[in-house]
């Protein structure tokens, strides 16, 4: 574990990571400030609604309020995901080929396949955002829960972009799989930073990878 975090900070930090991080990052961006501007008054009604049964008006309010930024903060964070699920294959490749060259690339992503296992998470997220959204308010274990939902949505969708490159048998895929919520938990760790959470996915296949692949070729 030790060994996967430090190659997977140093390559975090390389000139091709950060370069992509922030193309990712600034449609993503671009994209959530378009659908706040749009629907950020009927979100919080909405919102507002689901907490009606608090006694109180201006917690109702300020809860709404500050639901509504929540919400609209989860769709940026599945907007980059899904991005980066979409358009990180070669930057995968070229990480891959440079702590372990004796590895082939075996296949490829399918990209229908890609978005579909990021829309299923997306909305298995996002159900259990909406339903559990109280609990959210509970100190430390709100944090905890959240850093949970976030870590399901970054788990399946990462495991199939990364095991898809290097490995052919599903069954081994599954079997990578089994370990992978602990890092994908400290991957979604950069969530709890706005516009560094930017890092989270490509983060988390990084960590991915280096789980994936094992120990570094030395050549």
């Amino acid at each position: 574990m030790k060994q996967i975090i430090t190659k997977s900070l140093q390559d975090m930090f390389s000139k091709d990571v950060i370069l992509f991080v922030i193309k990712i990052g600034s449609i993503s961006l671009a994209l959530t400030l378009l659908f706040a501007w749009n629907l950020w008054g009927l979100l919080t009604d909405i919102i507002a609604s689901y907490l009606s049964w608090i006694p109180w008006e201006w917690l109702q309010t300020s809860g709404a309020s500050v639901g509504t930024f929540m919400f609209t903060y989860m769709i940026f964070i599945i907007i980059v995901s899904l991005l980066t699920s979409l358009y990180s294959e070669k930057l995968l490749i070229a990480l891959a080929k440079k702590r372990y060259p004796d590895i082939p690339v075996v296949g490829s992503a399918n990209l229908t396949t890609s978005i579909l296992l990021t829309l299923k998470a997306s909305i298995v997220f996002l159900v259990l955002f909406i339903l559990t959204l109280p609990l959210l308010f509970i100190p430390i274990f709100g944090q905890v829960w959240i850093l949970y939902l976030w870590s399901v949505l970054l788990k399946e969708p990462t495991m199939y972009d990364v095991g898809a490159l290097f490995i052919k048998e599903k069954k081994i895929r599954r079997e990578k799989k089994k370990k992978t919520t602990v890092l994908a938990m400290m991957a979604a760790l950069f969530n709890y930073i706005p516009l560094v959470n930017i890092f989270a996915p490509v983060c988390a296949q990084i960590l991915f990878l280096h789980h994936t692949l094992g120990k570094e070729t030395k050549v």
